[in-house]
């Protein structure tokens, strides 16, 4: 007799021992008896240390929402053919095996996992769904669409736990770290349709001998990897030269599970964004709007909290008419940000203080708080530093790309060798009234001046490090130290002209512009600030919903849970504090 209440009383007994496991959502088939899953699927996570749990093939949206609220990692099963349709494609005569009931729900989850920078992994039929829901293209049937190619056999007659053929895989990819540097692997294979053409987000990580493309991975460092083997299948037989690909995805999982953890108890605030620029252009911050960079549901995504948005005034001319227009032009942004937040009072509230950002995030909700880039605003006038502020303006920055009546800036003529007569009293009215004094855009001699002068410490609200990327807009050692001794903030950006003078700049930049900031500056003094929606955003760290990839590689790189709460917003409301205090 079995004798079941045993392994309950033993298992009850352990459970406070028990060790949390990342909850990896399969796709599941769909058979004549309903949703069915290969054995090798779920044997495979259970070794590399995750939970199994099958996600049978339905269009239900809210239940598809939900199920990815709960998995850490997605894994993308085998089976039939993708309808073309789904591809803007007419059918090809070999086409067969189609199962209607999978391709929308799977290509819905795709979609959305990868909105939510979930690790997914495909097999076969899988690495298929990944390349069609991120824009890539198939092959319906490589036989007749490759008719000069001289092909393997593609489907083996070899029972499935056998590999049949050989792939090579590509240098310096990420399938090429997971097989510990080995360029050869023997895999099996079950296919007709195949990768086409991988697209502007995957690339090509392993082919066959014929040229066919075997594997693709992301190609913005997430954590995406799609084979068209079945690697499942050869744990059935004790070989286990597969799982280090199961082993690196339960490790992704692991790691994104650990980081939307961290995000639920710390405050995450984005120091710097344009968003306001584009209030004219029928924007639905609502909605995931592709015109933007951050809305709703890029916040929530990215596990952001708060972001500061800006009243943005390129530089122009200077004179009583113009300032009475730029003035004018300050508060209706400053309006738009206002109606932004209460057309969306449900979901978001407007901050002026640190404490507000807090209460907020108890509330479930996101912040918004206002800034204003360029102290043109202001035109010659002191006293509408107090009346913005009174609006919950938190900080100004003093210029931007172009002299003005306060200072020079990085990008101007040296006008005034630094501050102006009109700077300094500037800069002690924010002093008085609590405004945060934001020295990015400045020229060094601006810097130095409001450095020596300001009682209180300034922000760079939106800089980086000159040492890697010599850019007037970014801070020297010598400032960077500077501000840290004075107890200043500097965030670092996403602007990739301000990370790297060559080439396209990535989420890896950004990282090397805090490592070497923290490591000059002390870990006190470091934030971010991503500059989304005025041309910041870089691949890895695009918008706001990537925001969680970069938490995620901090922690890889070594920073502890403590560290990434100052980086990413107590250092700068630390100095907010000190500026409201002396209001």
């Amino acid at each position: 007799m079995f004798d079941w209440k045993r392994t309950y009383d033993t298992w009850h007994n352990q459970f406070p021992t028990h060790k949390s496991q990342p909850i990896i959502g399969i796709t599941g088939n769909f058979g004549e008896k309903g949703c069915e899953l290969a054995e090798g699927y779920y044997r495979s996570i259970l070794e590399a240390g995750g939970v199994p749990m099958i996600i049978p093939p339905y269009e239900d949206k809210d239940a598809l929402l939900s199920a990815l609220d709960h998995i850490d990692g997605l894994l993308l099963s085998g089976g039939g053919d993708i309808n073309p349709l789904y591809l803007g494609e007419e059918p090809s005569p070999a086409l067969h095996s189609i199962n209607p009931k999978r391709d929308l729900p799977e290509l819905l989850l795709v979609k959305l996992a990868y909105d939510r920078q979930i690790p997914m992994l495909g097999i076969c039929r899988g690495i298929q769904v990944l390349v069609a829901a991120l824009d890539g293209k198939l092959h319906q049937d490589i036989a007749t669409e490759l008719p000069n190619v001289k092909l393997l056999k593609h489907s083996q007659d070899l029972p499935r736990e056998y590999a049949s053929h050989h792939v090579t895989i590509e240098e310096g990819s990420v399938l090429e770290q997971i097989f510990d540097g080995n360029h050869e692997l023997f895999v099996n294979s079950f296919h007709h349709q195949a990768v086409a053409s991988p697209g502007s987000l995957l690339k090509v990580s392993a082919i066959a001998t014929d040229g066919i493309i075997e594997a693709v991975e992301s190609n913005e460092h997430k954590s995406i990897v799609g084979v068209q083997w079945h690697p499942e299948c050869f744990i059935l037989r004790d070989d286990r030269s597969m799982m280090p690909l199961f082993q690196w995805f339960i490790g992704e999982a692991e790691s994104y599970r650990a980081t939307v953890r961290l995000h639920q108890h710390m405050l995450t605030l984005d120091s710097h964004c344009d968003t306001p620029m584009f209030f004219g252009e029928d924007i639905h911050f609502n909605q995931r709007d592709s015109k933007i960079l951050v809305d709703l549901h890029k916040m929530t995504e990215g596990h952001l909290d708060a972001s500061i948005m800006v009243a943005y005034l390129p530089q122009g001319e200077r004179n009583e008419e113009t300032y009475k227009s730029v003035t004018s032009k300050t508060n209706e942004l400053l309006d738009g940000i206002e109606h932004l937040t209460l057309a969306n009072r449900q979901h978001i509230g407007l901050a002026r203080t640190p404490d507000d950002l807090y209460e907020l995030k108890r509330e479930g909700k996101k912040a918004i708080m206002m800034g204003i880039e360029n102290g043109y605003a202001i035109g010659h006038d002191l006293s509408l530093i107090e009346k913005f502020r009174q609006r919950g303006v938190v900080y100004m920055t003093l210029c931007h790309n172009g002299d003005n009546d306060i200072c020079d800036s990085a990008r101007g003529e040296g006008e005034h060798g630094g501050l102006s007569d009109f700077g300094r009293e500037v800069v002690r009215e924010m002093n008085r009234v609590g405004m945060m004094v934001d020295l990015s855009h400045a020229a060094e001699t601006s810097f130095w001046d409001a450095l020596k002068l300001s009682n209180v410490p300034i922000v760079c609200s939106h800089s980086s490090c000159r040492a890697l990327c010599d850019h007037p807009r970014n801070l020297t050692d010598e400032q960077m130290r500077a501000l840290a001794e004075a107890g200043g903030v500097m965030q670092v950006t996403f602007y990739n002209g301000f990370l790297r003078t060559d080439g396209q700049a990535s989420i890896l930049d950004v990282v090397r512009h805090i490592n070497h900031a923290v490591q000059i500056m002390g870990i006190e003094h470091v934030g971010i600030g991503t500059d989304f929606d005025g041309d910041g955003g870089v691949p890895g760290v695009a918008n706001a919903s990537e925001l969680i990839n970069l938490t995620r590689l901090l922690r890889q790189v070594g920073y502890s849970n403590e560290q990434l709460r100052l980086l990413w917003g107590e250092n700068f409301l630390r100095v907010m504090r000190q500026a409201q205090a002396q209001s």
